[in-house]
């Protein structure tokens, strides 16, 4: 599942590029926006960088699910005799290889450009490492509630947005507090709880939505 899943996002270069541009762009409108001034840009690069990462996250969400549900294999996927929690798990892990990984490589780069300090490079770095999935395994639940309908956009929205706020805060959080000297070791734990808790419950939350988007 997850090669197939790899070949088709690779033969699709939009899904790759598309979430990649959104976030290179927005976070680089930012100083044209509110000033260029670096302790003003200092202050708001972990939260300018995480909560685009999360809108890009969201971008991509629709590539998830749409094209097996449009061709039919979304049915066979939920019929297999394979266990469909390791399905899902390795669709999403899939999904988050080519949209959710390039964003946490390229995040410090455009931490620069935002005058982030060199001491939060790391944070920011493993925060995403540990968040991204986090946020993909929560988008998919929204997906898979919304993929029969042909304009989800606002309502994936809707669902996803509330329940990714405690991975946002702890992820900028760690960024702050490495940049203010504080520990980050505790803050890390908590989204490495948040991600095995994502992993555990939301393949049974996706698989059920699934069931439910079919029939």
């Amino acid at each position: 599942v997850l090669r197939r899943e790899l070949q088709i996002a690779l033969r699709s270069p939009g899904n790759v590029v598309n979430p990649l541009m959104f976030f290179v762009i927005a976070v680089t409108l930012f100083p044209f926006g509110g000033g260029a001034e670096r302790a003003f840009l200092t202050s708001i690069a972990p939260g300018v960088v995480w909560v685009t990462a999360l809108l890009a996250v969201m971008l991509s969400m629709d590539s998830l699910f749409r094209a097996d549900f449009e061709d039919g294999s979304l049915e066979q996927l939920l019929l297999s005799p394979q266990p469909l929690y390791f399905q899902l798990l390795a669709k999403v892990f899939a999904h988050w290889l080519v949209s959710g990984l390039p964003l946490v490589i390229i995040a410090p780069l455009l931490g620069y450009m935002l005058a982030m300090p060199a001491a939060g490079y790391w944070p920011l770095v493993l925060g995403l490492l540990l968040g991204t999935p986090t946020l993909s395994l929560i988008g998919a639940i929204g997906m898979a509630l919304t993929v029969g309908l042909s304009r989800s956009g606002l309502l994936l929205a809707v669902l996803v947005l509330p329940m990714s706020i405690p991975v946002l805060v702890f992820g900028a959080g760690i960024v702050e507090n490495a940049l203010n000297g504080g520990p980050v070791a505790g803050l890390l734990a908590v989204l490495g709880a948040l991600l095995t808790l994502a992993l555990t419950l939301s393949p049974f939350a996706i698989g059920a939505a699934l069931r439910i988007s079919v029939n």
